[in-house]
């Protein structure tokens, strides 16, 4: 994969993310927090699930060194900092996602075809970033689906966040751009 495509791929995952918040926010606390018995108990703790994975990952792949002790402090302090008990909100999960976001932002563009190539610890073998950075993306996909469910067991609608339906707004948006750029041009 090269820097492009993890370019796009982290613009959707973005872009994905802000979709399903825009959604949470016609949840009451009571659903937001509700327990529906998947693997994450409630929406809250499914959303806080993939805002902590992409927090560890991004924090490790930053790190000067991936090392045994790094795994043991990232987990210490993931439990720490993304317990659910001091998210009571979607606002509050909010917050910290774009924290997150930003430095993950900052770390995304600047990536190099070299450090894409940068062979990383994981699980007993080692993967490339570019590779563990698709993992990142799948993965929050995947948990994303999971709170599609939710939200309809809770009566609520999901958020459509098809990796198509971001392309079809992106190419739209650029259209316009364009467009409006054109008759801009024209009209002076």
């Amino acid at each position: 994969m090269n820097k492009e495509d993890i370019l796009l791929l982290y613009e959707y995952d973005r872009w994905a993310n802000a979709r399903v918040f825009e959604s949470l926010e016609a949840l009451t606390v009571e659903q937001f927090t509700r327990d529906l018995g998947g693997s994450f108990r409630s929406v809250r703790d499914t959303i806080l699930h993939i805002l902590a994975g992409e927090w560890t990952w991004l924090t490790f792949w930053k790190a000067p060194s991936q090392d045994d002790a790094l795994l043991v402090d990232l987990r210490t302090r993931r439990q720490a900092l993304f317990s659910p008990e001091a998210f009571s909100d979607v606002d509050a999960v909010w917050r910290k996602w774009a924290e997150v976001e930003r430095e993950q932002l900052d770390f995304i563009n600047g990536v190099t075809v070299e450090s894409l190539e940068k062979m990383l610890p994981a699980r007993n073998t080692l993967l490339s970033l570019s590779q563990l950075m698709q993992h990142v993306a799948n993965h929050s996909t995947y948990h994303r689906g999971q709170i599609s469910l939710m939200m309809r067991q809770l009566g609520a609608e999901p958020a459509a966040t098809d990796f198509h339906v971001f392309l079809g707004e992106r190419r739209a948006r650029r259209d316009k751009e364009s467009c409006s750029g054109f008759v801009h041009i024209q009209s002076q």
